[in-house]
């Protein structure tokens, strides 16, 4: 067994040992805070499986999570910590928005211009870290977040102040157009066109990575930048390239999610699911094609906490509290790593003997 198998097989182990703590840590919590533990774990683990509607619910739920995974993918395997997605996809959201209510075009174009503007007010806020890095070397981290509270806020102050709905007693714009909305493509679920779009910008960035010139610069600029500047590899403008394609991708999420799960822009605050793209992208190996999976696993996780807060004594904090522990786990590099080392040793042994 070469490296490369080993690698791959120890991931696989290391993610299903992750996964299994994790179920094993909301099974402990359960019996030691539910007064009915037998209900709660069967409304936790069951009860997402119980309809076609809640399964709906766990695609519907893990779409907007496959466009932020696959953006803090691409920073990562830059070698960048941006956390710029999070503002990224809350500004996407808004850029759809505009299209949507301002625009007047037929039907499928409608949305496709909806999304593209998501996607343009992404990349453009991702920009802004990106560009400050390249000329000035500012900390990449630093300038994100603090530039994902300004988008929030920007957001929130064009849709109160110039395309809110005034009847409203809420927080709400106007009614997006019919035109601009995406379709449904399972009936009796909210399912909609943007899951085969995540699909696809799955497949599409694992081809970047591991197909295109530009993936391999941003692999190896991201394993070891030194080797890269050395190797003539301009390695400050790859990394603002990532962010930039980071924030294109995490942008056009915010745009699908407004455009099939909504008819008004309705947040008074930031979803989080930029934050959450990190635990996908960390699950899933930062291996685009596993994404759905990981994305897939965390909104499995969040339906069956709601409908375990709707349908027994427990509450739905007990997730966040689950998502921090699997985040620390995931991130524990030394995990398995001394199996890792035996097995690497024992194939040079086989090898040479």
């Amino acid at each position: 067994m070469n490296n490369k198998k080993i690698n791959v097989l120890v991931d696989l182990v290391k993610v299903g040992l992750i996964i299994a703590i994790t179920l094993s840590l909301v099974s402990i919590i359960i019996l030691l805070t539910s007064k009915a533990p037998a209900n709660a774990i069967y409304q936790f683990f069951i009860g997402p499986f119980t309809s076609l509607r809640r399964i709906g619910n766990i695609v519907e739920a893990a779409t907007p999570l496959i466009f932020t995974g696959l953006a803090v993918t691409i920073i990562f395997r830059s070698g960048l910590f941006s956390l710029v997605s999070e503002g990224a996809f809350f500004i996407g959201i808004t850029g759809s928005m505009i299209a949507a209510i301002v625009f007047s075009l037929p039907p499928g174009l409608h949305g496709i211009v909806a999304i593209a503007f998501g996607a343009l007010f992404g990349a453009v806020a991702a920009a802004i870290p990106a560009l400050l890095k390249l000329v000035w070397n500012v900390s990449e981290l630093v300038t994100s977040i603090m530039l994902n509270y300004m988008l929030q806020f920007l957001a929130i102050y064009l849709v109160n102040y110039h395309f809110r709905e005034k009847q409203s007693s809420s927080l709400a714009s106007l009614l997006l157009k019919p035109e601009a909305k995406l379709p449904v493509i399972l009936p009796g679920t909210r399912v909609h066109l943007g899951v085969l779009i995540a699909l696809a910008c799955c497949v599409l960035v694992w081809f970047m990575l591991f197909r295109l010139r530009f993936g391999f610069k941003l692999r190896v600029t991201g394993d070891n930048i030194g080797f890269a500047r050395h190797s003539g590899i301009n390695a400050a403008g790859v990394m603002a390239a990532a962010q930039i394609i980071a924030g294109l991708i995490a942008g056009m999420g915010g745009g699908i999610e407004l455009l099939g799960m909504y008819t008004r822009f309705r947040w008074t605050s930031s979803p989080g699911y930029g934050w959450v793209g990190i635990v996908v992208a960390l699950l899933a190996r930062r291996n685009p094609l596993l994404i759905p999976l990981g994305a897939c696993f965390i909104a499995y996780m969040n339906v069956g906490a709601d409908i375990m807060s709707r349908s027994s004594d427990m509450s739905t904090e007990m997730v966040l509290i689950i998502q921090g522990v699997m985040l620390m786990l995931i991130a524990a590099d030394a995990l398995l790593d001394r199996w890792r080392q035996r097995m690497v040793v024992k194939a040079v042994t086989e090898e040479q003997a």
